[in-house]
């Protein structure tokens, strides 16, 4: 949503720029709120500061909420000046960045120095989220890939970058692979390679900040396979030549109210807690964002497509937090929210806070797959027993109260509706052959913002036509937009964050205007339906996990000799991730029992390189399913997305008859739902689009 926002923003810039007054009559606006007791910063250089990690974090659907971390009650001269200061700042060109030859000359030169012979480069930062800020954006920086899943290893004479099968298109089109050699990440883990190509006694590096204890044992036993040494570096050596480095951002922290949360901060803290002791445990230490925020009831704007504040905490088995976070990212109401229990304390000081829970031997709970591994190491430092056991927050995060599903079920309503009107439109505007990606993207995007409780998308909007499409995490671009022709395939995937709930649908959809679709893609398009369907019909034991389940989504497709490289579903978060764990849905083995309350999501597809690719998302909630008694406990889906699939793409005679009558039912619940949200012709399309088969 930063476009989106900036767009809005700039509206009058150069007024807004000739009204900024210098940093003088500023510090005198300041000096006047200050004696009124408003205003948090004396000085310009404080508040260009603050602004230079605003300017880095993604703008929300309020651009200027970030005049709240000035102070309370500024006035409306005050408010002007910090907004012309923000426009001048923001109207900078950014400086050119050094070639990705340069970059990584420049990083093999740094390693040299630092005496070591390697360095492990993923795309995770310190929280090991799916989307990292700019500053944090080391993967990126340094190879030119910008998917969602990747890690490099840098040697002095060879570069390796491994992805996963999502992304190997991609990482061909923007990586130079004549400097790093690319690798399918379950056909060769960085892990093998390390231990294949790393010569005997060399010093492998890695950022004790970014890698987690697990990581850490598998690339050292790889190391030791290989006769080298894994060695955690005093300086990442990325971040010493990485010249005009973004700030690390700045957005408010603000508080979700429990009727969107359904339960209440203290409520969770207590369960947690209660665990905790049950346990033995004096504490747990928690780095991912998204645990933290579901388990304060807070969100923030830190990384783009997550409403997520970038933060650290400790939680003690009395139920007590220690927050630890930028202190200029929390604003009154959220330290009124958080309340006595919960101390806030800057990110330096967390060291020094892990060495007080330290001592005594005392025992700590950390999840050795999301914790940073300096964390482990501090503990252990310091003398406490580090017990590894799983994210306290995950599992009943996942399973969402009855408040959470009933936001979702209406995020879903309202999102179906926006969806649905851009379909009618595309329907209309693609054929004429003037349409590109980038305008289709852009116009989705524009039907979502407009819905209520809109607080941004949920991922970059997919938005591939012909061969693009069959780029599974395709991102239209000025450079690789294409134009969408008459008789293409257009693969739609894309998704809202709203604050009762998080959507990601995806719809393929033939282009009218041409030549009517052929037998095969009739077939391959039918079989990816089929598995969709198999998927969210079936009814399961209690005790299931996702991968159990896999085959369902494929078995359609095999039929046909055909198969997708890729999960058949992944967890939703409620106004959260819209990837969460644990639960998921693919071959990948999971122990993981679905429970009533997980929303996942049912995504099987087929992509043909160079032509096309096909994916029908739908998302699901597990619930209990009733059975005579005596019988274990049985499970089935609710869908929960609301929008048409394309008829025109499916053979109906590859459908079974209960597949026929899930596939018109469908149809005619979505058209009774979103109706009444509809203009006139929107539902003229609709009815047709609905028809029965």
């Amino acid at each position: 949503m930063r476009l989106m926002a900036k767009e809005s923003s700039s509206t009058g810039r150069a007024k807004a720029q000739a009204a900024y007054q210098g940093d003088r009559a500023l510090e005198g606006l300041l000096a006047r709120s200050k004696g009124r007791g408003g205003v948090r910063y004396r000085s310009a250089r404080e508040v260009r500061a603050l602004l230079k990690g605003v300017l880095a974090a993604p703008f929300g659907p309020d651009p200027d909420a970030w005049l709240d971390l000035v102070g309370a009650g500024l006035g409306a001269r005050l408010k002007t000046q910090l907004k012309a200061l923000r426009t001048e700042m923001e109207s900078r060109p950014p400086p050119a960045p050094p070639s990705p030859a340069e970059r990584l000359r420049a990083v093999r030169a740094r390693l040299k120095k630092s005496r070591l012979d390697g360095f492990i480069v993923g795309l995770a930062d310190a929280h090991q989220g799916e989307y990292v800020p700019e500053s944090e954006a080391r993967l990126s920086w340094l190879t030119g890939f910008t998917g969602s899943a990747g890690l490099a290893v840098v040697m002095a004479d060879k570069a390796a970058l491994f992805v996963d099968g999502r992304y190997t298109l991609q990482a061909r089109n923007q990586v130079d692979t004549k400097r790093f050699v690319l690798h399918h990440i379950s056909r060769m883990p960085p892990a093998k390679w390390i231990a294949a190509n790393m010569p005997k006694g060399v010093r492998l590096g890695f950022d004790p900040w970014l890698l987690t204890p697990r990581d850490v044992a598998r690339f050292e036993a790889a190391a030791a396979d290989a006769g080298a040494k894994l060695v955690p570096a005093a300086r990442n050596p990325i971040d010493a030549v990485w010249r005009h480095r973004p700030a690390a951002p700045i957005s408010p922290v603000r508080p979700l109210p429990k009727r969107f949360t359904g339960r209440s901060s203290l409520d969770k803290r207590q369960q947690i807690a209660a665990g905790l002791a049950a346990r033995g445990a004096r504490a747990a230490v928690l780095s991912a964002p998204d645990s933290i925020a579901w388990l304060l009831n807070i969100r923030g704007q830190d990384v783009e497509f997550a409403p997520l504040p970038m933060a650290f905490a400790v939680i003690a088995r009395d139920g007590k937090v220690q927050l630890a976070i930028d202190p200029r990212k929390m604003t009154d109401a959220a330290l009124a929210h958080l309340g006595r229990d919960v101390k806030v304390i800057a990110i330096q000081d967390l060291g020094p806070a892990l060495d007080r829970l330290a001592k005594g031997g005392r025992r700590v709970e950390v999840d050795p797959g999301r914790i940073p591994y300096w964390i482990a190491r501090r503990l252990a430092r310091g003398g406490a027993v580090v017990a590894e056991a799983a994210d306290p927050c995950v599992a009943p995060k996942a399973a969402k109260n009855r408040v959470e599903l009933k936001g979702i079920r209406a995020a879903h309503l309202r999102d179906g509706a926006a969806l649905t009107r851009f379909l009618a439109w595309f329907d209309g505007e693609a054929p004429k052959g003037r349409l590109t990606e980038v305008q289709a993207a852009a116009k989705v995007d524009a039907f979502r913002a407009a819905n209520d409780l809109f607080q941004g998308l949920s991922f970059p909007t997919i938005s591939g036509s012909g061969p693009n499409g069959a780029i599974v995490h395709y991102r239209a671009t000025a450079a690789s937009d294409r134009r969408i022709r008459p008789g293409d395939v257009f693969l739609l995937d894309s998704g809202g964050q709203y604050l009762d709930g998080t959507t990601d649908v995806t719809r393929t959809m033939w282009v009218g205007g041409g030549p009517a679709p052929n037998a095969a893609l009739r077939d391959v398009y039918t079989r990816v339906l089929k598995g969709n369907i198999q998927l969210a019909t079936v009814r399961f034991p209690a005790g299931t996990s996702g991968s159990q389940l896999d085959v369902l989504a494929r078995r359609a497709l095999w039929d046909g000799g055909f198969e997708y490289d890729h999960g058949t579903g992944h967890g939703v978060g409620h106004f959260l991730n819209v990837h969460e764990g644990p639960q998921r849905v693919s071959q990948i083995p999971n122990t993981v029992a679905l429970e009533p309350g997980m929303v996942l999501s049912d995504e099987p597809g087929f992509y043909k390189t160079g032509a096309f690719g096909i994916r029908i998302e739908t998302l699901l909630a597990v619930i209990p399913v009733k059975d005579g008694v005596g019988k274990r406990p049985m499970r089935g889906f609710e869908t929960l997305t609301l929008a048409p699939i394309d008829r025109r793409l499916i053979d109906p005679k590859l459908l079974s008859e209960e597949e026929r009558h899930w596939l018109n039912a469908y149809h005619a619940r979505v058209a009774k739902a979103l109706t009444p949200l509809l203009d006139p012709a929107t539902k003229a399309w609709l009815k047709r689009a609905a028809k029965p088969i």
